[in-house]
């Protein structure tokens, strides 16, 4: 894992990271492309568009 200064970091970059650690589950969905996703709770969801 490398430094990176959150307030300068892009969105990529963040979310990469975020998205390798434990107990984080991630899914990507493609353009024109729609997802249903149900989750259950304590959870938080991100929708990341970049």
């Amino acid at each position: 894992m490398r430094s990176v200064e959150v307030k300068t970091a892009k969105t990529c970059e963040l979310v990469d990271e975020i998205g390798e650690r434990e107990g984080v589950e991630r899914k990507e969905v493609r353009p024109y492309q729609t997802e249903i996703i149900t989750v259950e709770g304590p959870a938080v969801v991100l929708i990341v568009t970049d």
